[in-house]
Formats: structure tokens, C-alpha cells, sequence
């Protein structure tokens, strides 16, 4: 059983994430065309499902709603899901603006 202190260690983001599960559209490292799946997300990251094999360093951009092209870095890749982090936090009023777009379309 995990302590308290083990899921630190496995989950120290200074923010938390947004259930979405929203489906995007993306580019990968050598700009060849992804559909990704966003199951979470913050104004500075997100997880999603991805079937390609992409690996931490990665580079790619997602199109989302409201905000446009985002670019991040993959920061972890496991099982056909990566974390990312985003080149840019989104700002607030329109990361708010973007989740309600994102969970309407569920």
C-alpha cells in the first residue's frame, strides 16, 4: 500500500488538473499528423492518449479550442499516454473560456 509521502513523490505538480477528455488534433516532432486524446489538463500542462510512440524531449503542437496552436514539450510517455508540459501557461481568463469549450463538447 502507498503512503502519503509515495504519492508526492508520484504527483508533485504545484497545480492540479481538469478532467477533459477531449479529442485534438496534433503535429508531431517531424510534423506528421496525431489525433490525441486530452484527459487532463491545466493552463501549464496535460495528459493525453496517444497511439504513437512519442518520447520525453518530444516536441509537438495541439490545436485547442479558443487558445489555437499550443506547443509543449513531452515530459513523460507510458503505456499510449504522455504528459506534457505547455512552452506557455495559458492565461487564466481564457484557459477557463477553453475548459468550458472542451467540456461542453463531451
Amino acid at each position: 500500500m502507498a503512503t502519503k509521502a509515495s504519492f508526492a513523490y508520484l504527483d508533485d505538480r504545484a497545480t492540479g488538473r481538469d478532467e477533459v477528455h477531449f479529442r485534438a488534433r496534433a503535429f508531431g516532432p517531424d510534423a506528421s499528423p496525431l489525433s490525441i486524446t486530452i484527459v487532463n489538463m491545466s493552463a501549464m500542462g496535460l495528459m493525453a492518449r496517444c497511439e504513437v510512440d512519442l518520447l520525453p524531449g518530444d516536441r509537438i503542437t495541439i490545436r485547442v479550442p479558443v487558445v489555437g496552436i499550443i506547443s509543449a514539450e513531452i515530459r513523460w510517455s507510458l503505456g499510449g499516454r504522455i504528459g506534457c508540459e505547455l512552452d506557455r501557461t495559458i492565461d487564466l481568463a481564457d484557459y477557463y473560456e477553453l475548459l468550458a469549450v472542451m467540456l461542453k463538447a463531451r
